[in-house]
């Protein structure tokens, strides 16, 4: 293994006279690297340990972090209050608040989303009565995807599992689509140096006709007028400007600029064929990794997909166990999903219907748990869900006791201080942590056994 930077990647990036070739290898060949998190607005947690000293310049919920913590040993990490993200990737949520699309209600895809640091950031940044849905191509990464949506705790995102193509099949539906596409990684030389010994032209070839590949096959699903975000943590032209290039030549988009401050320093180019406004960001000159953004606009009279044949139906949820959960006062409607009662935003039952026919789906808005005879056995999900009801009875742990909880431990009776008896929530520092089951003489830990803390 060599972290020597791949020599016709440097010759061509010094290729640009502007560009400070000497700043650049300099700061890959230092230790030193940024760490970052980014908060979930929904779960207002005490985050001081974290040592959260300066704020992300284009994300206000974004923080760098004077060290890195152990982040499995933070409960709060578990509880779904934070995300640890790169902070070149936190540029979409000033993307999003320059453009305005925060303003009201947006239908959004994330086509490429695992492991769901976009995903998170865009169900945070859009208009709370937005839809987003969050798609995996790959089969063995959805399962993280759904599991930091889940923790992130809003009913209003289905996770998906599908090839790009499914989407063709939602012509003109979304309002905003979101392609972080699969790169040759150069920009993350720094955080992964067995990419440097990957790297070649021939890969970068590959990626760029991947690329293309996954937007012609999904670019119909964005009506007209849409935005899609482009982006990649490649340096390569080939996967970023000539991409963009590519996009307004063949589906009739428009390269939309943004406004940034200079003191970010975050590269502005253009592309060689339109001269189409894109933005690179360099280890050197930010804090942060490397990465590519570009927003285009789609111009294109796009069929729109019908609604029309989709039909309204009675939920068959008993309302009883939504009222001793829920906020029910939220507009929820309930449905199945193999065998798990779930529950979504009234207005987005026909999309939920509409969706379930041309796709596959891995999650969808909150799941609650399974009906055994009249009650509720409730689910891990729930219990991190920003809508349960605020009078369920819990116990709060400190960090021991928590950490025990979070590896699935068997808890000591003693904890029960106050004798309750049944479905009791685990809370740290007032955040939600699940579920455990407490009788006379024990304490049944709840906490899902393919997520518990393992070797530390």
């Amino acid at each position: 293994m060599s972290n020597k930077l791949p020599n016709e990647l440097v010759r061509r990036l010094s290729a640009d006279k502007s560009f400070d070739t000497e700043a650049f290898v300099t700061i890959h060949e230092t230790t030193q690297k940024s760490n970052a998190i980014r908060i979930n607005p929904a779960k207002q947690a005490d985050i001081t340990h974290l040592k959260a000293e300066k704020q992300v310049p284009w994300c206000k919920e974004g923080y760098y972090l004077s060290e890195r913590p152990i982040y499995t040993l933070d409960p709060l990490f578990h509880a779904g209050c934070y995300y640890v993200q790169e902070a070149s990737s936190m540029f979409l949520t000033h993307a999003i608040h320059e453009l305005g699309l925060h303003h009201s209600p947006k239908k959004a895809l994330d086509l490429c989303a695992a492991p769901g640091g976009k995903s998170t950031l865009l169900n945070a940044s859009l208009h709370p009565e937005s839809l987003l849905v969050a798609n995996e191509i790959i089969k063995s990464r959805v399962t993280i995807l759904a599991d930091n949506l889940m923790k992130w705790g809003n009913p209003n995102v289905v996770v998906t599992n599908n090839d790009p193509s499914a989407f063709n099949r939602l012509p003109g539906y979304f309002d905003l689509m979101v392609v972080d596409a699969p790169c040759s990684g150069s920009g993350m030389f720094r955080k992964d140096s067995t990419a440097i010994d990957e790297w070649s032209d021939a890969n970068v070839k590959l990626c760029s006709e991947r690329q293309r590949r996954i937007l012609a096959a999904s670019i119909a699903s964005l009506k007209t007028n849409g935005y899609l975000f482009y982006s990649t943590c490649s340096y390569s032209t080939e996967e970023n400007e000539d991409i963009v290039d590519w996009l307004i030549a063949e589906f009739d988009m428009i390269s939309v600029p943004l406004k940034i401050k200079d003191e970010w320093q975050i590269a502005e180019t253009t592309s060689a064929k339109y001269q189409a406004r894109s933005f690179r960001f360099y280890p050197h000159k930010i804090e942060g990794e490397g990465f590519f953004f570009a927003v285009l606009q789609k111009r294109k009279i796009q069929d729109t997909f019908s609604m029309k044949r989709i039909k309204s139906e009675k939920s068959d949820v008993p309302q009883h166990i939504l009222q001793k959960w829920l906020q029910t006062d939220n507009e929820l409607f309930a449905f199945s999903h193999q065998e798990n009662i779930h529950v979504i935003p009234n207005r987005y039952e026909l999309d939920l219907r509409a969706l379930r026919n041309v796709l596959y789906l891995r999650n969808a808005g909150i799941q609650i748990g399974k009906v055994a005879g009249r009650e509720l056995v409730p689910s891990h999900d729930l219990a991190l869900s920003n809508y349960i009801l605020a009078e369920i009875p819990f116990l709060e742990l400190d960090l021991e006791d928590a950490l025990n909880f979070l590896r699935k431990e068997v808890l000591p009776v003693e904890l029960n201080t106050t004798g309750q008896v049944g479905w009791i929530l685990i809370k740290y520092k007032g955040m939600n942590l699940g579920w455990i089951k407490t009788m006379s003489n024990r304490i049944n830990n709840y906490y899902p056994k393919e997520i518990r803390i393992v070797n530390l």
